[in-house]
């Protein structure tokens, strides 16, 4: 029988989350293996890299710094100053309204900053491999998890067994620790597909994230740095499923025809960088985010459609109270007091934030006229009374109502 290797905490799961955790857990000085069966790709060129792009919002700045993550990642990310959102719902695809939120409102510092997601990965694993206390694991998954009171038996892929007194599940929205441990999810499945890849364009972004919403979902351009001279952005493009299957099949000349029409003409025409990939589109929230000495995180624990960049500072949010509670009793890690007190402070807002954001994706599918012109009127409602648009900001950050 294979000998067992002691360790603080096992991350199942090595996306940008599951790398987040591991970094600030082996930062804050516990001893960390984070597995993964599928290891990370690190270049935008390579096949099956992740074109989807990450904003980070304010609130995830701590996680970052205290894992000694941000002073990497600082040199590669786009500020966002300003949230653009812009209705386009009339008879053509033209801009009827447009409404800019401004982190000047609110702060000193941006709304966030964006960056790839196949570079926060690169990033990430060059970070572990500084920390003496984590061991990184690619290709190596999680095969079986027994718990009990005083820690977690896990048995990996490749037949080594850990004794963990914490195992953090961040191994997805199909996450194979969650259903190891028997905790059910409430799922929700709207037709909808994203497009998700690069373009560059004529006109600069000015570092303004723009939302373009007309029917079957927001297309959302947010900056990245300029590519060859060209300004440059990410663009997640969300429509119902057979209307992606469409257009994920288009040759690329008429492919750019079609979303530039689509972005309203904003940024003159666009230019397809990348390769497109498309993701399916869900919300989904465990009843649960803890187990015997396991903690959900992430897409684990919650999925939301991508609109305001609300997904992975969800799940930083989730690391953040995770580490605070380790940190400030270390002899208590993993405990079910301890992991009490981290479903109690984190499953009630992330149900709230869940809704919301369901809320907001539903109003965005209209194609109905009628209720295009509604949706028109509400945006400028809710814009005109500041307020409420300070409000509205700050709720996006999670920072709190406005003073």
């Amino acid at each position: 029988m294979a000998d067992v290797t002691d360790i603080d905490v096992l991350v199942s799961g090595g996306g940008v989350a599951g790398l987040t955790a591991a970094a600030a857990f082996g930062s804050a000085g516990f001893s960390v293996i984070c597995v993964d069966p599928a290891p990370p790709i690190t270049e935008m060129e390579a096949e099956g890299a992740d074109l989807r792009t990450t904003a980070f919002l304010q609130p995830s700045l701590d996680v970052l710094k205290r894992a000694g993550l941000w002073e990497r990642l600082e040199p590669h990310a786009s500020a966002l100053q300003v949230m653009r959102i812009v209705d386009a719902g009339g008879a053509e695809p033209e801009p009827r309204t447009s409404h800019d939120f401004n982190a000047a409102d609110i702060s000193e510092l941006p709304f966030g900053w964006n960056l790839p997601n196949w570079l926060l990965r690169r990033e990430m694993v060059a970070r572990l491999a500084e920390l003496p206390n984590v061991e990184f694991r690619p290709g190596t998954g999680t095969a079986a998890l027994l718990t009990r009171e005083r820690e977690a038996l896990v048995t990996l892929s490749d037949g080594a067994r850990l004794r963990a007194r914490l195992v953090i599940a961040a191994d997805g929205r199909n996450s194979p620790v969650r259903e190891a441990v028997g905790i059910p999810v409430k799922t929700t499945r709207y037709g909808q597909k994203a497009l998700a890849f690069a373009v560059t364009h004529a006109l600069p972004h000015d570092n303004v994230s723009t939302e373009i919403h007309r029917s079957g979902g927001p297309f959302t351009l947010v900056p990245l740095p300029d590519h060859d001279g060209q300004p440059c952005s990410a663009i997640v493009w969300m429509e119902r499923g057979p209307e992606v299957a469409r257009l994920a099949a288009l040759p690329k000349e008429d492919f750019e025809q079609e979303m530039t029409a689509r972005s309203a003409g904003l940024f003159g025409p666009l230019s397809l960088l990348t390769r497109r990939s498309v993701w399916p589109i869900i919300s989904q929230v465990a009843e649960r985010m803890e187990a015997e000495r396991v903690a959900l995180v992430a897409e684990a624990a919650h999925v939301v459609p991508p609109i305001g960049a609300q997904g992975l500072n969800m799940s930083l949010g989730d690391m953040r109270v995770l580490l605070d509670l380790a940190e400030a009793n270390p002899a208590d890690l993993g405990s079910r007091r301890m992991l009490a007190a981290y479903h109690k402070a984190r499953h009630g807002e992330v149900r709230a934030r869940v809704a919301g954001i369901d809320a907001l994706n539903r109003a965005s599918m209209v194609s109905i006229q009628g209720l295009r012109d509604m949706r028109m009127r509400a945006l400028r409602a809710f814009y005109s009374v500041k307020p409420v648009r300070t409000t509205l900001m700050r709720a996006g950050l999670g920072t709190g109502r406005a003073g």
